[in-house]
């Protein structure tokens, strides 16, 4: 009974400090992995940050492109009729919009939404505004009645909407 009891009296102490040597450890250890997770997420973070800025960027210049008063100028040619104004502001509109579509990653829902809208949009009332002309008139006649909807327009245009969200967001999120 000696031997049990004496058995015991070393087992238990050295029982007591590896369970105790153990939870420090494995605490220590768990402290760790958090600590590198953290400096990893704020690693994440300011490699991300840069990104962000710039899809915010890209997505205004694309709105601020796609306005009509800018865009037709840009677009119009002078031996342009109707027919071929209308194909190229469609396309010029949709090739810059699939050239951003990737910054949606790097934005908020509610901010992709309103960018969509806004091509969809505009591209709505550029068809709204050719169905009103005849196809081999000047160029400028389309180019006039767009203008003239957005001139008379009490609406702010879709990609204003949008730019004023992103511009919030952006101060919501960065400053």
């Amino acid at each position: 009974m000696d031997v049990v009891f004496e058995i015991f009296r070393i087992i238990l102490p050295a029982a007591a400090v590896f369970v105790a040597v153990y939870l420090v450890i494995r605490s220590f250890l768990d402290n760790e992995k958090d600590k590198r997770h953290h400096d990893r997420k704020i690693q994440i973070q300011q490699n991300i940050i840069p990104l962000k800025l710039q899809a915010y960027e890209r997505l205004v210049i694309f709105l601020e492109r796609i306005h009509p008063n800018v865009h037709i100028i840009r677009v119009n040619k002078a031996n342009y009729n109707c027919h071929q104004l209308h194909q190229e502001l469609i396309k010029s509109i949709k090739s810059e919009y699939e050239h951003n579509l990737s910054q949606q990653i790097y934005v908020s829902k509610g901010a992709w939404e309103l960018v969509k809208n806004a091509k969809e949009e505009l591209i709505k009332l550029i068809n709204l505004s050719f169905a009103k002309v005849n196809p081999d008139a000047p160029a400028q006649e389309l180019a006039m009645i767009i203008l003239n909807a957005v001139a008379s327009s009490t609406k702010k245009l879709p990609n204003e909407i949008a730019i004023e969200y992103i511009k919030k967001e952006v101060a919501e999120t960065f400053g």
